[in-house]
Formats: C-alpha cells, sequence, structure tokens
C-alpha cells in the first residue's frame, strides 16, 4: 500500500483502489459583499479544513462507466442521544446530483480517457452543515480519478474543473487554511495555522445553501477579515475567539429557530469563540483542548443533538 499527502487530504493506493479522505471545512469568518448579476453573492471568508473526513474509495474500469455507491453511518455511530441520523445524513444521493460522479463525469469528458470508474463514499461529514462535505468529496474525487486513470495532471489544472463543480470545490485542492473571495473560488492561502481544537456540532435538520443566502441582507458597511488574519497570524485563541464572525447565522437561525438551543449550548460550553459555520446548520467551537472538546461533544450528545464530534484544523500547521 503507498500513502502520500496532496494538500490536507490524505491519499492511499492499495492495488487498483485510489481512497482519498476527503476533510470538512469551517468558516472563521464570512461576510457578504455584494450581490452580483449572475445571482450569486460577492464574498469573503476565512476558512480552514478540519480532521472530520468522508472517504471516496475509487477503482478503474475498462468498460467507460462510471458508478457510485454510498454507506452513512449507522444510528449507534453518530449518536448516543435520539436518533436523528436519519435527518442529519438524509438526502444522500447515489445518482446524478452527487458531486462524487459530477466530478468524475466532467474529469472523463475534459480528459479523454477510455477508462470508467467503480467509486464507494463513506458519509461522515452531515449533510446542510456548512461543513462542505459534498465540495470535499468532489475535490477528493477528482485527486483520486487522476491517480487511478493515470492521467497526471497538474493541481493548477484540476483547479480549473474544480471552479466549475462548485464555489467550494477549489478550497479542498488548495493548502487547507485559505481567504477566499468572488464566489469562492478566488483563493488566497494563509501558511502557518495552528492546530485548534474544536467542538462540532449538527442540530439535526440541515438548511438549503440557496434559501439561506436569499435571506441575506447585504451590509451597508461590510466587515472585515483582518481581525481574524491577525488571529491567524499569532495563534491566539482569544483573539480568534473576539473576530469569529459569519453573516449567514442571522438568516439561518431565523429559518431554523431550534439551532439556538444548540448555540445555548456552546455558550454554556465554550463561552466565546463559537458560531455557525457556512450556511448551516452545524455550528463550530474554538476550545482549550482536545480533551475538553471530546467531554463537550459527550455532553451535547447525552443531551440530545444529533451529531456532535471533536475535531482539529489541519491546516499547515505550526502546533501549540
Amino acid at each position: 500500500m503507498g500513502g502520500w499527502n496532496i494538500c490536507d487530504m490524505r491519499i492511499w493506493q492499495a492495488g487498483t483502489c485510489v481512497r482519498v479522505a476527503a476533510p470538512a471545512k469551517i468558516n472563521l469568518f464570512l461576510e457578504i459583499l455584494a450581490r452580483r448579476d449572475d445571482g450569486f453573492h460577492e464574498l469573503e471568508t476565512v476558512m480552514v479544513a478540519v480532521s472530520l473526513y468522508d472517504t471516496v474509495e475509487l477503482t478503474a474500469t475498462d468498460d467507460g462507466r462510471i458508478g457510485l455507491t454510498c454507506r452513512v453511518p449507522s444510528p449507534q455511530q453518530v449518536s448516543r442521544g435520539r436518533d436523528a441520523s436519519a435527518n442529519v445524513f438524509s438526502g444522500l444521493s447515489a445518482g446524478p446530483d452527487n458531486l462524487v460522479l459530477q466530478a468524475l463525469s466532467r474529469l472523463q469528458r475534459a480528459s479523454g480517457t477510455p477508462y470508467g470508474a467503480k467509486a464507494h463514499l463513506v458519509k461522515r461529514i452531515p449533510l446542510q452543515a456548512g461543513l462542505g462535505g459534498g465540495s470535499s468529496d468532489a475535490a477528493a474525487a477528482l485527486l483520486a480519478a487522476n491517480r487511478a486513470w493515470k492521467l497526471n495532471w497538474k493541481p493548477s489544472r484540476l483547479m480549473r474543473l474544480a471552479e466549475e463543480l462548485g464555489s467550494d470545490v477549489p478550497f479542498f485542492l488548495a493548502e487547507g487554511a485559505a481567504i477566499c473571495r468572488g464566489r469562492g473560488e478566488q483563493i488566497t492561502r494563509i501558511p502557518h495555522v495552528v492546530a485548534w481544537p474544536v467542538l462540532i456540532a449538527h442540530p439535526g435538520r440541515g438548511l438549503s445553501t440557496a434559501q439561506v443566502y436569499a435571506h441575506c441582507r447585504v451590509p451597508r458597511q461590510p466587515r472585515s477579515a483582518s481581525p481574524v488574519l491577525a488571529a491567524l497570524a499569532t495563534g491566539s485563541r482569544s483573539k480568534m475567539a473576539a473576530a469569529m464572525f459569519n453573516r449567514l447565522q442571522q438568516p439561518a437561525e431565523a429559518l431554523r429557530p431550534e439551532t439556538r438551543a444548540l448555540q445555548d449550548n456552546f455558550k454554556q460550553w465554550i463561552g466565546q469563540g463559537y458560531q455557525m459555520t457556512g450556511s448551516g446548520a452545524a455550528y463550530f467551537g474554538v476550545c482549550p483542548s482536545l480533551r475538553y472538546a471530546r467531554r463537550a461533544a459527550r455532553w451535547l450528545r447525552s443531551q440530545g443533538w444529533p451529531f456532535a464530534t471533536a475535531a482539529r484544523t489541519v491546516a499547515p500547521v505550526a502546533r501549540t
């Protein structure tokens, strides 16, 4: 078995099967700058990958066909509290709307390869959570197929294809901490990010990204990402806690009022330095230690929240 790293995705090959561990992401900062003519929003966001992973497995075939199967965790693996795992992972499709299939189909057409693929997705990142699971899976599929099909495309070439798949997909082909602008596809890498422990939890019902953005108003005076970037540069957890911001949190909470109860639990355990990630519905908090994050996750599950876990940021790191 051979193993190597591209970006922040761990990649292994065992015989003809290529496996990629696809990380989730959190948004430490997200501001809406303008509404674009193409219907999207101009934004500025600071994202970092975290150690919560889906797995994409891919084997090349000679028949040119592309197929996908999926597996989700059992209710026992998801939570010790009430069983809401069907909500956390509901809507996962192995059909054409899955970004893994879309990524493989686009790469196959663009490269002209005669090969097909048998792909298998093991899902651990909740859906409609703002954690970027689908986008990360798409990026992982591009990397796996590039290897399995012996294309040897350079990352810059894969990046152009990633931009066609979705706003967050290019982020997962860059090293795992970045400030992203435009629709999210304009990426500036942030080096030397501390490996912070984080608590991540999902309230059980997801949110539609399009619906959240539709309810978001463009501010007259957008906030700056500078305080978050300064906190990342110094590795100060207290400065990060004070600087974090997500413009989408207010409209998301209006659409899903029960998330405020989850927010209250985060306040009880974290105090400061927690917020919604992306367009929701998951929340995260920066914790003093991984042990503390694990304790908090156990407590949230005991309170009936369907998904809670501890993780770390997995950017190029300067560990504390």
